[in-house]
């Protein structure tokens, strides 16, 4: 085979939040006395969805860091407790949202990762994790049970670096002996995987799950496992 090793992307890549980002919202609110209307908070995760995109567009070095990136994610529920008429007690609340979304049971992965996951790792191939994260991700990951088919995990809290810069996937390529032409990045993000990869010579390789309209200068997939084909 020409490749030699896979490196993926995380979340929405492998895994998803469980049930959803809604759903963990509403029970954390819940708990604390809230009565909020679940369609209310859907409408709220949406426009802290959209201040995420604007925070990342305009400066996204909090992924550089553990501090930064719990305040960042800490300053966006804040913001959907204060669009449901949360004010009072709304940034202690979204520390607790923060803090679920570092419970392994609050992930799921999609459908066809452990079984594409088993047939890469039996076909001899490294496998790693490169990945815009904290330090929780590693505790997740065994979790989850998909540590077994790992040879390392590198967050971009931990390592100090992150996508696109060309330094992580180096990282990545020094933990696994293999040349950037031998290699393989799968992620769900444009910028960040598929330029960042690009840059230092690793084959990218874009997933696409909602099958959108747009077309792209790179390999692009709607499931993990359609990369067997890719590879072989």
């Amino acid at each position: 085979m020409r490749y030699k090793a896979v490196f993926f992307d995380a979340g929405n890549t492998l895994l998803r939040p469980y049930p959803s980002v809604e759903r963990v919202c509403h029970e954390v609110f819940t708990r604390a006395g809230h009565d909020i209307e679940f369609d209310a908070i859907k409408k709220a995760v949406h426009t802290g969805d959209r201040y995420y995109e604007t925070r990342y567009r305009q400066d996204d070095s909090f992924w550089l860091s553990e501090v930064a990136a719990a305040s960042m994610w800490v300053d966006t529920y804040t913001l959907v407790a204060r669009e449901v008429g949360i004010n009072g007690d709304g940034k202690r609340l979204a520390r607790e949202i923060y803090d679920e979304f570092g419970l392994h049971h609050r992930w799921q992965l999609f459908p066809e990762v452990c079984s594409a996951l088993k047939a890469l790792h039996n076909l001899g191939l490294r496998i790693g994790i490169v990945s815009n994260w904290d330090s929780r991700l590693s505790e997740l990951c065994a979790g989850i049970g998909i540590t077994r088919y790992l040879d390392f995990i590198l967050s971009s809290a931990v390592v100090g670096r992150m996508k696109p810069q060309p330094d992580i996937f180096h990282m990545a390529l020094d933990r696994v002996g293999t040349s950037p032409e031998e290699t393989i990045h799968v992620g769900d993000h444009y910028y960040a995987d598929v330029l960042g990869s690009r840059s230092v010579g690793i084959t990218p390789v874009l997933v696409d799950r909602v099958c959108g309209v747009a077309t792209f200068d790179c390999i692009t997939i709607d499931n993990i496992g359609a990369l067997l084909d890719v590879i072989e």
